[in-house]
């Protein structure tokens, strides 16, 4: 009474019902609005011809009085009637069509047995009233309660159920959650194994997609409904934490693209540095830069926008190139975009060098060890090209990595012109280049080789290096090659990455060089009851598998006291134990160093910068300790020696460089 005339909207105006509705409406169908209120949904349907046998029914005696006076003389074959959904006085199949908007949510307000027991006796109404081949149509927000209660019934009662998102549904500042319309088609009922049809209709699709179960179409929609909330909040504040999401491929469902929203605080949001978005070329979103979230924030500060979307492309996708992923995203990042982004503002896609990056998938197999991976080469920053071992359980860590030579033409063959964009299959790239190492960690643990022997560490002195984990092998492999009379063992608990490192990195077993099928712990626990202290060098290199545990290399049981005990025993007394660790959770690192000292009196640590990798150092004797600039110095000599005439080496790689921030603990 007090709104007088003014409408009252629940869940958007007819604009954005209409594109909806009209699929379901014909002209000459007879409508029945159910709980109308004094909405104009009628009216607008009446006046724009999307049909006018419309009878408008609600428990309300004003609001009735109301809407007959506005529409008497205006639409004569409208009608208003004062009844109950319960308990209507309509004959049976009188109707095409039941449209509710919003009153199945005004009954369904919680799951006492009374309340349902109302709706149970709305939804035989509407059952009895309707035709066969009839649609009701609900508007409603989907709480999962009122979705799951409608979606069972109808469905077990043998109709097509059928849910669409409402496109630009409501005020985005005032009303945030996404509209539906739970489309209900009636079929007569069959007993037997009849197949039955559940749908879903993003708004952003106009084909349905099919799912399974009531439970996946409520997950479907919970989904929809978190992501309103989400572009909610990140259209009216900045976001402290870095927010991440999914986006899937409509046929497959598989993740697309991963999408990171990163706000800078450090940057002034103007006009033209409000929002951007930045696609990592394939193969590289692994990097520190675009893998990590401090990486992220400092490469949203080093671009200058207020607010950066990071955009990884996913190697199970194939992708046309740059204009076609912008077309793809341009609609669904505008969501992302912050309120302060001026209207008809053209937001920048940014990329390193203006392209999508190139990603060719070598092998895919699965393990029953490692469980699913593949080997794939990726274009790294410039043209260098890189061959890597992924674990799809993980798969935003690189397990094994190494470079690739520069192709070598074919005798005969013409250099590429400078502005042909696609290599022949002639300069793609070539061999392992076993002279370099791609890893930090690897690189840091060499170096610390230059721990053994007396005054001067040599690489031609006899070696005896154990190395627990194979990956891809270019650890065991630099160090056969680089230490001539290094002899090398290798366990591998997994025997697929045997044929991944042979077949893949061009790793290869010789007199020099042994690989042994085996549980590390199982190994060195038979070496140290048969042949104790026989190694210059162990090092472990050796993933977990358990990902519920805060360290993921090594597996919490090569660090326990008495297995290190056993470390010790086949170690000799001026060798060096290295240990890649990785650990996330900081009691049960200081944990592991703890035992580490207790086990060995030398320790030192060399961190990996922008890495979680802490590579630990660890001898017998006191008499071994050098300071840092001593190891540093040593370690000059080291790489003096290893840097022969005729074998190639990595300028950048500095033995010195990796232990310059080594630290005795």
């Amino acid at each position: 009474r007090q709104r007088g005339q003014r409408p009252f909207e629940w869940y958007g105006a007819f604009p954005e019902l209409c594109p909806v509705l009209h699929k379901y409406v014909r002209p000459r169908d007879k409508v029945l609005v159910v709980g109308c209120g004094n909405s104009e949904l009628s009216e607008q349907m009446y006046d724009v011809g999307m049909c006018q046998d419309i009878v408008n029914i609600d428990i309300n005696d004003t609001v009735i009085h109301q809407m007959q006076e506005r529409s008497r003389s205006k639409r004569p074959k409208m009608n208003y009637l004062l009844m109950d959904v319960l308990q209507m006085d309509f004959p049976d199949a009188h109707f095409q069509v039941v449209l509710d908007k919003g009153t199945l949510d005004a009954i369904l307000t919680d799951e006492e047995e009374a309340t349902l027991d109302k709706v149970h006796k709305m939804f035989r109404e509407i059952s009895r009233v309707l035709q066969v081949g009839g649609r009701y149509l609900c508007v409603s927000l989907a709480q999962a309660h009122v979705l799951k209660k409608a979606v069972e019934y109808f469905f077990q009662e043998g109709w097509v159920v059928r849910v669409h998102q409402v496109a630009g549904s409501g005020d985005k500042q005032q009303f945030v959650l996404p509209v539906f319309i739970y489309v209900m088609t009636k079929f007569r009922k069959i007993t037997g194994s009849a197949p039955q049809i559940l749908e879903i209709c993003p708004e952003e699709q106009d084909k349905p997609m099919r799912v399974e179960s009531v439970e996946q179409l409520v997950a479907a929609v919970k989904d929809r409904q978190r992501y309103a909330l989400l572009c909610s909040q990140l259209s009216k504040t900045p976001c402290g934490e870095q927010v991440s999401l999914d986006l899937c491929d409509k046929e497959s469902g598989r993740p697309r693209y991963t999408l990171h929203v990163v706000d800078s605080a450090s940057v002034k949001p103007s006009r033209d540095n409000c929002f951007a978005i930045f696609i990592i070329p394939q193969g590289r979103e692994t990097e520190w830069l675009f893998g990590t979230e401090e990486g992220r924030r400092q490469l949203a500060t080093s671009a200058g926008f207020g607010r950066l979307v990071t955009v990884a492309l996913h190697r199970e996708q194939h992708y046309e190139g740059m204009a076609s992923i912008q077309s793809e995203l341009s609609g669904k990042v505008m969501e992302l975009a912050p309120l302060s982004l001026p209207a008809r503002q053209q937001v920048p896609f940014l990329s390193v060098g203006g392209d999508i990056g190139v990603r060719t998938v070598l092998h895919r197999d699965t393990s029953p060890l490692s469980g699913e991976y593949v080997v794939e080469d990726v274009k790294g920053d410039g043209t260098r090209y890189f061959r890597r071992l992924i674990f799809l359980c993980n798969r935003n860590v690189v397990q094994s990595e190494a470079r690739l030579l520069a192709p070598t033409p074919l005798p005969g063959q013409k250099k590429r012109r400078k502005d042909k964009k696609k290599p022949s299959s002639a300069e793609l790239p070539g061999a392992i280049d076993k002279s370099y190492l791609c890893c930090e960690h690897h690189k840091a643990m060499v170096a610390g080789l230059c721990l053994l022997g007396g005054p001067d560490p040599l690489p031609g002195a006899l070696l005896a290096v154990l190395v627990v984990g194979l990956g891809g092998g270019s650890l065991p492999l630099f160090i056969h090659d680089y230490f001539s009379q290094a002899c090398v063992a290798v366990v591998e608990i997994d025997p697929s990455m045997l044929e991944v490192a042979t077949h893949w990195f061009g790793f290869s077993q010789g007199d020099r060089m042994r690989v042994h099928i085996s549980d590390g712990l199982d190994y060195v626990a038979k070496l140290a009851a048969e042949a104790p202290a026989q190694y210059d060098a162990i090092m472990f290199d050796v993933d977990s598998k358990d990902l519920t545990v805060g360290m993921s290399c090594p597996p919490p049981a090569f660090v326990e006291k008495h297995f290190l005990q056993k470390v010790k025993t086949i170690l000799k007394p001026e060798g060096i134990f290295v240990l890649n660790l990785v650990c996330r959770d900081a009691w049960l690192k200081e944990s592991v160093l703890a035992t580490l000292r207790e086990v060995f009196p030398v320790l030192y640590v060399r961190r990996i910068e922008g890495e979680v990798n802490e590579i630990l150092f660890c001898q017998l004797s006191p008499e071994c300790q050098w300071a840092p600039t001593e190891l540093r110095a040593r370690a000059r000599v080291l790489e003096g020696a290893l840097r022969q005439p005729g074998r190639p080496w990595d300028s950048s790689y500095v033995l010195a460089d990796m232990l310059q921030a080594v630290k005795i603990l």
